[in-house]
């Protein structure tokens, strides 16, 4: 109903809008709701739900999303507040940042990962913890040293 002053509840895991595999798209694309790109497409996207880029897509865009499957191939910085798969059929040249980061053997990738920092905060477990190699062996060297040898 064109016109009508009641706002419809979009539904975020929903697949809203498709670029089919004979469509070209360029310019700036801003969704509330999930999208496909089997097609072509140059320009940024913008989007409250997932984002899935088929096989045979070819995009060439900066993405803001919730999710992101890559399948096809994409040039261009790519943020998530979820995860972002590249499958074994994806090419990603850019740089990411997103909370999880999943590549499927045969998948490629080429640039630069960070991860959010909501999730590094989130990981009390502290199993994702890094440490120095050379500077913990020292250390253990210095207290077994301190304490006699043993």
């Amino acid at each position: 109903m064109i016109g009508s002053s009641k706002l419809k509840r979009i539904d975020t895991k929903s697949t809203d809008t498709l670029i089919g595999a004979s469509t070209i798209c360029e310019g700036k694309i801003m969704s509330e709701a999930s999208l496909r790109i089997e097609g072509q497409m140059n320009g940024d996207i913008e989007c409250a739900g997932d984002i899935t880029i088929g096989e045979n897509a070819v995009v060439q865009s900066n993405i803001h999303a919730r999710d992101v499957i890559v399948a096809g191939k994409v040039k261009g910085n790519i943020y998530t507040k979820g995860k972002l798969i590249v499958t074994s059929s994806g090419v990603l040249i850019g740089n990411i940042d997103v909370r999880s980061f999943i590549i499927e053997e045969g998948g490629i990738f080429q640039g630069t990962s960070a991860m959010n920092a909501a999730a590094v905060q989130n990981d009390k477990s502290g199993g994702g913890k890094v440490i120095d190699a050379k500077a913990h062996k020292q250390q253990k060297s210095e207290q077994q040293a301190a304490s006699g040898g043993n």
